[in-house]
């Protein structure tokens, strides 16, 4: 059974970690210097996170249908995405075993994923504060 029960529950909390992330004044930046887009496919509920870092720009978050062209597609199960969030999940490995896809420049992703790391307690206290052992103990 998936961790969440349908595509609001994974903006609810992955989105809006996205969202966060967007306008935080010290992480919002290093992101945006990444200059892409990239869109998140999830399986397992159904959804999609497009988001937009550029330098220069303001961060932009959206769910589901949009309207920004993005330049790199990662896809996974929502399951996948939370255990990622978490910390649990090797980037690397995922790619290997198949449990991620990713299209788009290579550097770029590449370049994403040591910023994600310090997002990992952040994603595990917005859980806490939300009550939701539940997604805690899922992963």
């Amino acid at each position: 059974m998936p961790v969440f029960k349908d595509d609001q529950e994974v903006y609810q909390y992955i989105g809006k970690l996205f969202q966060d992330l967007a306008n935080d004044d010290e992480l919002g930046p290093k992101f945006r210097r990444a200059d892409t887009i990239v869109q998140y496919k999830y399986s397992n509920p159904d959804s999609q996170i497009t988001v937009k870092m550029k330098d220069g720009e303001e961060g932009q978050v959206d769910f589901g249908p949009t309207e920004m062209q993005p330049e790199i597609v990662m896809a996974m199960e929502a399951d996948t995405a939370h255990k990622f969030w978490l910390g649990k999940v090797n980037v690397t490995m995922a790619l290997a075993k198949g449990q991620m896809k990713a299209k788009g420049p290579v550097a770029k992703i590449l370049k994403l994923v040591p910023l994600v790391k310090p997002v990992f307690p952040r994603y595990q206290k917005m859980l806490e504060e939300q009550n939701r052992d539940d997604l805690l103990k899922a992963a």
